[in-house]
C-alpha cells in the first residue's frame, strides 16, 4: 500500500486499452442449452476435459437418512439458507436424491453421503453461526456412526460432507480463529468438498474437492444483454476495499490487496471500481473486458462464479488460491493472476497482455460448458457444478486398501477438539 507505483505513461496504457475496447465481443448465451456433445467433451487445445465423462456408471452414493433436525428444520426455520453464497449443500443433498447415482444399497455404495446443512443456522444479518456449525455436523457423524455400520469400516475414509464455509471444515469466518480450531477432528479421513482452497493451508484437507460458491442461475439469467453489446469497460469491481467493522485499522483484509487496487486506481479513467452495488451489476460484468477477483477475508468469492458466466476475464487477485475444479477448468487459460505485491501494476500488466491472448480468453470463456461447470442449476444440467462433484469423487475410485480397517481398529479420537465444539447440539 505504502509501495511505489511504477506504470508506463498513461497515454501508451491508455492506447493499450483502447485496442482491446473496440472489440466487441458476445456474452455467448450463458444459460441456453449446449449441443450434443461427444463422451468426451474436451476444449481445443491443452485446456482439459470441463465436462469429463457422464458420472452415471462410474460411482454410487448412498444418500443417509437423517432426522430433519439436521436439514429440512433448519431450512424450514431460515430460508435464507436458499439463497446465499453456501448453499450448494442444500441443493446437493436435492440432487443427490434423484441422481442416477444415488443407490438404496448401502452394500454396493462407493460413496456415503450426510445431508447436513451446517451453514443454514444463521445470525440476524444471515452468516452462518461459526460456533453451531461444527456442532452440528459433529452431532450428524455421531448419529451415522452409531445407526449404521459403514462410518466405523472406515472412520469415513468413503464418507464425503459439504463444507461450503469460508474456511471450509474449519467452520469459521474468521481466519485466525479457523487456524485455531482446524478442521473438525471426526472429518479428517473423510473427503470434503468446500468452497475454501488455499494451498498450504490448515483447513484444507489432501484430497479435499475445491467447488464454486452458490451464485444463483436464474437470477442471472434475468439480467442478460444482448449478446453483441461491445465491452466498454476496461476494468470492474464492486465491493468492498476496506472492512473498518472487523479490521479498523483498515490495512489487514485482504492481506492489504484490496486497498492497494483503491489507492493506486480510484482515479484511473480505465478502472471502473467502487464499493457502490448498483442495479446494473450483472449488465455491467457483461459490458466490461477484466473483472477482478481479489481475496477478502477468505481467497475466493462468487465473483469468480460471475465472471465465468458473463464471460469477463477474471483478475485473480489471491495467492495460493486453490480454484474450483481446478482438474478440469482450464483456469491458467481462462484467466490472469496477479499477485498481491503486484497490484499497484495492474494497470500495465492488464494493458499489456497482446489482444490475441484476450481474444483466445473470452472465446473459452464463452463455451457453454465452461459455464455450466460453475453453476448449480436447479433442475441438474449434465456438465454442472454437481457432476463436476461425482466426476471429482469418480476420480477417486477405487479406494486405497488403507481406507479399510480391522474391525475395532479407530483413527479419529472423538474427544478431540475445542471444548465449545465438543458440546451437544
Amino acid at each position: 500500500m505504502g509501495r511505489r507505483r511504477r506504470t508506463r505513461p498513461f497515454a501508451a496504457l491508455a492506447a493499450a486499452a483502447a485496442a482491446v475496447l473496440l472489440v466487441a465481443v458476445s456474452c455467448c448465451a450463458p444459460f441456453a442449452a449446449a449441443a450434443p456433445k461427444p463422451k468426451h467433451a474436451r476444449i481445443s487445445g491443452n485446456a482439459g476435459d470441463v465436462l469429463e465423462d457422464d458420472p452415471v456408471g462410474r460411482l454410487k452414493v448412498y444418500v443417509y437418512e437423517m432426522p430433519k433436525k439436521y436439514n429440512l428444520n433448519l431450512l424450514a426455520k431460515d430460508n435464507r439458507c436458499l439463497s446465499h453464497m453456501f448453499a450448494a449443500e442444500i441443493f446437493m443433498h436435492q440432487f443427490l436424491l434423484t441422481s442416477p447415482v444415488r443407490t438404496l444399497d448401502p452394500e454396493e455404495a462407493d460413496w456415503f453421503y450426510t445431508p447436513a446443512y451446517a451453514t443454514c443456522d444463521l445470525t440476524p444479518q444471515g452468516f452462518p453461526l461459526p460456533f453451531r456449525a461444527p456442532r452440528i455436523m459433529r452431532s450428524a457423524v455421531h448419529y451415522v456412526a452409531t445407526t449404521w455400520p459403514y462410518w466405523n469400516r472406515t472412520d469415513g475414509a468413503d464418507h464425503f460432507f459439504l463444507a461450503p464455509h469460508d474456511f471450509g471444515a474449519c467452520f469459521h469466518y474468521q481466519e485466525e480463529r479457523a487456524i485455531e480450531r482446524g478442521i473438525l477432528p471426526v472429518l479428517r479421513r473423510a473427503t470434503l468438498v468446500q468452497t475454501f482452497g488455499q494451498r498450504n493451508h490448515v483447513c484444507l484437507q489432501e484430497g479435499s474437492i475445491t467447488i464454486p460458491p452458490y451464485a444463483n442461475p436464474h437470477k442471472m439469467q434475468a439480467h442478460l444483454i444482448n449478446p453483441a453489446t461491445p465491452r466498454s469497460i476496461f476494468v470492474y469491481f464492486r465491493g468492498l476495499f476496506y472492512d473498518m467493522g472487523n479490521d479498523p485499522e483498515g490495512g489487514y483484509y485482504a492481506r492489504g490487496a484490496r486497498a492497494a487496487v483503491w489507492e493506486n486506481f480510484k482515479d484511473n479513467p480505465l478502472f471502473d471500481i467502487s464499493t457502490e452495488h448498483p442495479a446494473t451489476y450483472y449488465e455491467d460484468m457483461q459490458r466490461a473486458i477484466f473483472c477482478l477477483c481479489p481475496l477478502g477475508w477468505a481467497p475466493w468469492s462468487p465473483r469468480l462464479v460471475e465472471a465465468v458466466v458473463f464471460g469477463c476475464i477474471p483478475v485473480i487477485i489471491a495467492d495460493d488460491i486453490v480454484l474450483p475444479f481446478s482438474d478440469a477448468i482450464p483456469w491458467e487459460q481462462i484467466s490472469v493472476f496477479v499477485a498481491e505485491a503486484d497490484v499497484p501494476l495492474l494497470d500495465s500488466i492488464l494493458a499489456s497482455i497482446p489482444l490475441d491472448d484476450v481474444l483466445r480468453k473470452q472465446r473459452l470463456l464463452a463455451n457453454p460448458a465452461m459455464k455450466q461447470a460453475v453453476l448449480f442449476h436447479q433442475p441438474a444440467r449434465p456438465g454442472d457444478a454437481f457432476h463436476q462433484i461425482l466426476n471429482g469423487l469418480a476420480r477417486k475410485l477405487p479406494h486405497p486398501k488403507g481406507v479399510f480397517l480391522k474391525p475395532g481398529d479407530k483413527v479419529l479420537d472423538w474427544n478431540q477438539g475445542l471444548d465449545s465444539d465438543l458440546m451437544p447440539w
